[in-house]
This record gives structure tokens, C-alpha cells and sequence, in this order.
């Protein structure tokens, strides 16, 4: 099999439930683990390069407005990939080339590969999406102790942190404007102890304002901005600081590892966010996660 993964969160599934070895092509964005690096790139992104979050906010907004693509398939790499199966997304346009397009493409190239579709909105559905793809690339047994052992991990953590009081929490999805979070990013917050004070499981991010974030009763906001590792949250967060009341604390975490990509690494925002609720009983949160700015 040949496979050709257009979505960074499903090319960490497929290597870690050995169907690595199968996988040609991905995105530009798929760097975890290393290896993918070394497969041929087939896709691009559109947005220009070193824009600050408000300029991204407003690009993509516009493009979105006048129907044009934030990514850029390469038709002449996938063509000479000769891919059976391409795994692709239909969540979110902003994240990974549109679902349509990946077909006009094949269809342009005569190509006959299987198309597997992966919209996961909520925790557990990520967990689920593993064995999906699992059962797609023949690797099922590995993908199912895969996708049991993450459940594992979660039962531990809720365990953990059962008896605490739930700590009114925001994990901000952008900063500039701020979001609330959405999909599966409150199931994350509610597993480590947290209650979720904008937002709710299942659904989109919203663009919100200050005046709603300040209001929400927040004493925990974790900044989280989609695409971003643990340095650029902290760079991006520290105006944040400015706009919070007083003695709320203010974290950064490594969105692009943990929180914005629907794959296995997600529990380990789970366990980043229970140390940052509640360290006294979950242990303090992995520093290359996680990091505490007020």
C-alpha cells in the first residue's frame, strides 16, 4: 500500500500504528514524528509567511470570504506518488486542504486511490479516528491496543483529579482575535478537572471579544494558538497578560504538539492541562508543554 496523508495528526497515526513505512507523500505542516519529514511534500500552504496572528486572522478570513484555497495541492507530486489510499479531512478549511479538492485532483489525474475522510469533533471521536485508520491500512490489532492504551491514560487522569474542584478554565485557540475553543478541545479540558468557561465540546471555535473573556470567571487561561509550539505561545501570550484581571494565571502550552491536532499527542495535553489545574494531585505539567507566564 501507498499511502499519501494530507493531514499532519494522521500522518502521527499512521506511524505510530506502523503504517509508516507505507506513507509517500504528506504536508509541508507533518513533522512528527522526524521521519515524516523525509517523505515527498505534496502539499502547501497559501498564507504568506511571518504574518502576526491579527494579519493571518484577517487573511484567511478574506480568503475563506472569496472561496479561495488556503492551501496549494502539488497535482505533479501526487502524481507520481501512485498513491491507494489518500487521507484527507472535511472539518475545517483552515487545517488541510478541502476534501473537494483532493477529489477534483484525483479525478484530474485518472487516479483510482481510496479517499478516507477523518472529521473527528470530540475526544473520544480522535481516539476512534485511530482504529478507523488502522482498519484502513491493515494495521487494526496495533491501532485498537493504540487507541486503548490513550484511554487508559485519560481513566488515569480523570482519576487523578476526580475529587478537586473543577477549575473554571479558558484555553484561548487564537489570541489576536481571541477564540474560544471548540471540538475537542473543552472534552480536553473537562478530562484533566477543568470546567470550560467559553466554548463547548463538539463545535467550532468562535471568535469572541475581550470583554466576553475577561467576563467568562476564568481563573485559569491557557493560550493555545492553533499552529503554534511552545515559543510562539509564549511570545504570543504575554500581551494576553495585559488584558486579564488581576491574579488570573496565564500559561502557554505547545498548541501545534498537544491541542490542535487530532491525534494520540492529545493526551498529552490532558495531563499538561491536570497539572496545570490541579498540580498538587496530578504532578505539574511536562515543562515542554506547558509553561507558566502569570
Amino acid at each position: 500500500m501507498r499511502i499519501v496523508s494530507l493531514l499532519p495528526s494522521a500522518t502521527e497515526i499512521l506511524f505510530a500504528i506502523g503504517a509508516g513505512d507505507a506513507v509517500v507523500g504528506v504536508t509541508f505542516e507533518c513533522d512528527h514524528p522526524p521521519r515524516a519529514r523525509t517523505r515527498r511534500i505534496v502539499s502547501t500552504s497559501a498564507l504568506p509567511e511571518g504574518l502576526p496572528p491579527a494579519a493571518i486572522d484577517r487573511v484567511v478570513s478574506e480568503r475563506m470570504a472569496a472561496g479561495e484555497d488556503l492551501y496549494h495541492l502539488d497535482r505533479g507530486a501526487l502524481a507520481g506518488l501512485d498513491a491507494d489510499l489518500v487521507v484527507t479531512q472535511d472539518l475545517c478549511a483552515v487545517c488541510a486542504v478541502d476534501v473537494s479538492t483532493v477529489h477534483d485532483a484525483l479525478d484530474h489525474l485518472a487516479c483510482s486511490a481510496d479517499v478516507l475522510t477523518i472529521d473527528p469533533h470530540t475526544l473520544d471521536e480522535v481516539i476512534t479516528s485511530v482504529v478507523t485508520i488502522g482498519d484502513a491500512t491493515g494495521t487494526g490489532d496495533r491501532a485498537r491496543r493504540l487507541a486503548g492504551a490513550l484511554r487508559d491514560r485519560l481513566a488515569a487522569v480523570r482519576a487523578k483529579v476526580a475529587a478537586e474542584e473543577p477549575a473554571a478554565a479558558l484555553v484561548l485557540e487564537w489570541t489576536d482575535p481571541p477564540f474560544a475553543p471548540g471540538h475537542w478541545v473543552p472534552d480536553m479540558i473537562g478530562s484533566a478537572g477543568g470546567r470550560c468557561v467559553l466554548g463547548r465540546a463538539g463545535e467550532r471555535s468562535y471568535r469572541t471579544d475581550w470583554a466576553a473573556v475577561t467576563g467568562a470567571g476564568a481563573g485559569i487561561v491557557v493560550c493555545a494558538p492553533c499552529g503554534f509550539g511552545l515559543e510562539e505561545s509564549t511570545r504570543l501570550a504575554a500581551p494576553v497578560a495585559r488584558r486579564l484581571p488581576p491574579g488570573t494565571q496565564l500559561w502557554a502550552v505547545d498548541a501545534n504538539a498537544s491541542f490542535a491536532r487530532p491525534g494520540p499527542r492529545l493526551v498529552d495535553g490532558v495531563e499538561a492541562l491536570a497539572g496545570i489545574f490541579h498540580p498538587a494531585v496530578a504532578g505539574p505539567p511536562d515543562p515542554a508543554l506547558a509553561r507558566r507566564l502569570a
